[in-house]
């Protein structure tokens, strides 16, 4: 497991971390397609909080994305880097996120966060934070529509409707599986929205949420269980 360092300069306070979003978001890549769903690799990243201990730990977990087999994992564990803020939650997760990134043997791919993209209040959560950073192709499959609102999908498995703000789509509601309450796709960076969501219908064969998302949760609680013990 990567032990990890606030960054020097890292924003300590809300209006510099606005300013922070203010200047990436007009890096946010949307006219490229990303890679075709079903192929290369497929990466989830998750965290995990023990907020008594002041201690967050990421996850990063990468999937052959034709079989959804393991291909590679890392941890990052360090301290929380900043307070609890509604739509700034990206800067208490990106150090330790890119940490255990970095710490891959391999090339991510596309990155799937458990959370947000575009579908933010300032149109930049953490799959576009941390794909402006990176570089990579990244998306949000959130599980709620936090502040946006959406008409109910159809009940069939692909099932979608927008996702808005305003007259603005920002994302969709999908039905990952018949009669299941629908995930929250949004683009990150360098993907589009119709491909973000053929990539989410590709990662859940079986479950509501992608299996990038369940096999990086469930290393990050293990690997926190560990840091805390």
């Amino acid at each position: 497991m990567t032990t990890v360092r606030i960054p020097a300069g890292w924003p300590a306070t809300e209006e510099q971390a606005r300013a922070v979003q203010d200047e990436l978001r007009e890096r946010v890549v949307l006219d490229e397609p990303g890679p075709p769903p079903g192929t290369g690799r497929v990466t989830g990243v998750d965290v995990a909080y023990d907020d008594e201990r002041d201690v967050v730990v990421a996850a990063a977990v990468v999937l052959d994305a034709a079989t959804l087999d393991v291909v590679a994992e890392a941890t990052a564990v360090g301290q929380v880097s900043f307070p609890y803020v509604p739509g700034l939650l990206a800067f208490r997760e990106i150090p330790a996120v890119l940490a255990a990134l970095d710490a891959l043997p391999c090339a991510p791919g596309l990155v799937v966060c458990d959370g947000y993209g575009l579908a933010h209040p300032r149109r930049f959560g953490l799959a576009s934070h941390l794909g402006v950073l990176t570089g990579l192709p990244t998306i949000g499959v959130a599980k709620n529509p936090f502040t946006f609102s959406y008409e109910e999908p159809g009940t069939r498995r692909g099932s979608a409707s927008a996702l808005v703000s305003g007259e603005d789509e920002v994302g969709r509601a999908l039905r990952t599986q018949d009669g299941v309450k629908p995930v929250f796709v949004s683009v990150g960076h360098r993907v589009s929205l119709d491909n973000a969501c053929a990539h989410t219908l590709a990662l859940t064969p079986e479950y509501r949420l992608p299996e990038s998302t369940r096999r990086a949760d469930s290393l990050c609680r293990r690997a926190l269980q560990e840091a805390t013990q």
